[in-house]
């Protein structure tokens, strides 16, 4: 338990830190290129008009609100209290609430759809298992996970961002290592999007894009 609190209160303290800065930096650039929307759009057709959805790790809020203006009944969660101040503040009207991924206050089966954009990056590899077998046990049969992450295999370190005395490993995956551990978790593999760098982003891996189902 120890390892987790110290990873959790890690990522707590850095996006604390960084929230406004952070928030302004990706204002224009935080629902990515053109096939990011697509696949966002995809996803609210997946789930429905009116699905209940929750966002994970949703930062300032804005995949939130970009799901609320596609007709989903969406709720954004988030370590950091700053982060979510944010989120409020830029999206009057949603509902964000402070929490673990690992440890989510939702019933059993109570959403149709859980979005994790970008938001596993912090979490260890032998945590993995725990955190997918939450994201099954809140969704409904037949509900769907998409799940965003950076390509590769050794981590980025950031350190002192924008000048703050904060730093945090951002974890890169194999987009075959995430499936397999989907898998392991009951939720099958319906799609696999990888797409190249986009400089233009800032960005130096790619990027891959999971649609996962819990069955039926």
């Amino acid at each position: 338990m120890a390892d987790t609190l110290d990873f959790l209160a890690a990522t707590r303290t850095f996006y604390d830190a960084v929230a406004e800065d952070y928030s302004a930096r990706f204002r224009d650039v935080s629902l990515g290129t053109p096939l990011e929307r697509a696949l966002l759009s995809c996803y609210a057709e997946l789930v429905g008009p009116g699905a209940r959805v929750a966002d994970l790790g949703c930062g300032p809020g804005r995949i939130t609100g970009h799901l609320a203006s596609l007709g989903l009944d969406v709720f954004g969660l988030d370590l950091s209290a700053s982060m979510l101040a944010v989120a409020c503040r830029e999206n009057p009207g949603l509902r964000f609430t402070q929490g673990s991924m690992l440890d989510l206050a939702v019933a059993d089966g109570a959403l149709a759809g859980v979005v994790s954009w970008y938001s596993s990056i912090h979490t260890p590899v032998d945590r993995l298992p725990a955190l997918f077998a939450e994201f099954h046990r809140v969704l409904a049969p037949g509900g769907h996970l998409l799940l965003a992450f950076q390509c590769g295999e050794l981590p980025r370190r950031h350190e002192r961002p924008w000048g703050h005395p904060v730093a945090l490993d951002f974890l890169r995956r194999r987009p075959e290592q995430m499936a397999g551990l989907l898998g392991d978790a009951g939720l099958t593999l319906r799609s696999s999007t990888v797409r190249e760098p986009d400089e233009a982003l800032g960005e130096s891996v790619p990027q891959a894009f999971l649609f996962a189902q819990k069955k039926r």
